[in-house]
Formats: C-alpha cells, structure tokens, sequence
C-alpha cells in the first residue's frame, strides 16, 4: 500500500511538472509570436501562437491573435480561395475568443473584422448577410467599450460603404436580399472623426475619413486627411495597400 501511495505521489509530481513546463513552453512560444507579429511575419507568428495552443487551448487571448494571423495572411496568399479559406479560420478562432470572453470588446471587433473580409470572397447573398453582422458586431463592441477606436473605424467604414452604393445596387439589395441598416456619409465621418482623436497615431483611421470627406464632396478635408494618415509610418500588415488606395484617391481629387 505504501508503495502504491508512493507512486502515485510521484505521478502526480510528474504530471504537475509536466503541466508547467508547457505552460512556460506556451508562454515562451506566445512572447516569440507578438515579436514576430510586430516584424509583420505573419506565417512564423501563426506558426509559433499554433504551438501555443495546444498548451493553452482555452486562452481567450491568445485565440485572438491567432484570428489575426490568418486574417493578416490573406495579403500574402495568392489565390481567393486560400484568401476565402484563411478568413475562415480566423473567424473560427475569432468566435472561439468571444464565447471564452465575451465581453472583450477586442474579440468581438476580430469577429466584426472577420465578417467583413469574409464578405469580399462571397456572392451577392452571403455579402449582405455578411454587411449586416460586421455591422452588428461592431456596434456590439462599441457598446462595450464607447472608447475603442476601431469599433468607431469599422462603424465609419461600414456607414461609408453602404451610403455609397449605386442606386441600382440599393434596389436590388432592398428587393432580393431585404436591405440593409441605414447608413449616411455623415455617420461615417463622424465615426472616423472619434477613431482619429481617440489613436491619431493610427494611419488606418486617418485615410479611411479621407475617403468618407472624399464621398460627402470635401475635397479639402479629404486631402488633410489624406496627407495626415501617408506621413505617418507602416506599422501594420494592411497599412502599405491602405496607403496605395489612398494615394490613388488623392490623385484624382488633385485632377478635379
């Protein structure tokens, strides 16, 4: 009996041991993962915050950022397809995040970012089921943190995007797919406006309300806005195309 006693002590001092040497493995592997994140390698961070997983499957945060891997990754891959295949797997992940803590308004905007993209690779049908949740999910995490600046992007982009659709594509939207919310430049901008004064360090906010002055027909604020948003430096994996959209839509308001 004591022997049996003994080892079962000492399994259970093995399997303790084991448990944090791969919580410290996990975490070793997370730290090398927000710095190659930070180099904008997206394939090695996703490759080390993977190897995290299987050691901490139930970490809200880490989930999170392994979403944003596979959504950054679309710029990387070369068919729409795999760009269609990658968005869907964060957006697993991304909702994986919000049921483990959903009241981070963080997670629930990955979940609203997800949807977005997601629309980009989908017919007609699936494009404004996808506009109605983004749009949703976005106003959810404002609601949980009135202060989070890319809750006020998304909203700004969403209010900037449906305003302005053609008349013919409301009508069809309105008449097969059952419309969408109400939207107005003026939303937009106003939106864009409070992500700006919350991060104006943010390059994203500062061209994104470029293009909604550029659609309100304010060419002057549009430019500034412009002008702000390419002087600041890249530091996201999106920011260079940002940038590309943007200096295309300075040139023409420049030929106007």
């Amino acid at each position: 009996m004591n022997r049996l006693r003994c080892l079962t002590t000492i399994a259970t001092v093995l399997l303790a041991s084991s448990g944090a040497f791969a919580a410290a493995a996990a975490g070793d592997l997370m730290r090398e993962g927000l710095v190659a994140e930070t180099r904008l390698d997206t394939r090695r961070a996703l490759e080390l915050f993977l190897q995290a997983e299987q050691a901490r499957p139930d970490d809200p945060v880490l989930l999170q950022k392994i979403a944003r891997q596979y959504s950054d990754l679309v710029v990387d891959l070369p068919t729409e397809a795999e760009k269609k295949a990658s968005v869907e797997r964060a957006l697993a992940y991304s909702r994986r995040a919000v049921v483990l803590a959903p009241r981070n308004a963080e997670n629930v905007i990955s979940v609203a970012i997800c949807l977005g993209k997601l629309a980009l690779y989908s017919g007609t049908n699936d494009k404004v089921r996808y506009s109605r949740l983004m749009h949703e999910a976005a106003e959810r995490a404002l609601a949980l943190n009135p202060s989070y600046a890319w809750a006020h992007h998304l909203i700004g982009r969403w209010h900037h995007e449906v305003a302005t659709l053609g008349v013919a594509s409301r009508l069809v939207v309105k008449i097969f797919y059952g419309g969408l919310p109400a939207a107005s430049t003026a939303e937009a901008i106003r939106h864009l406006r409070n992500a700006v004064e919350l991060e104006p360090g943010q390059l994203a906010h500062h061209l994104e309300l470029g293009f909604a002055y550029a659609a309100a027909g304010q060419p002057a604020e549009a430019r500034a806005a412009f002008a702000t948003g390419l002087a600041l430096p890249s530091r996201e994996k999106h920011d260079e195309s940002a940038k590309a959209r943007a200096r295309a839509a300075l040139a023409k308001l420049e030929q106007s």
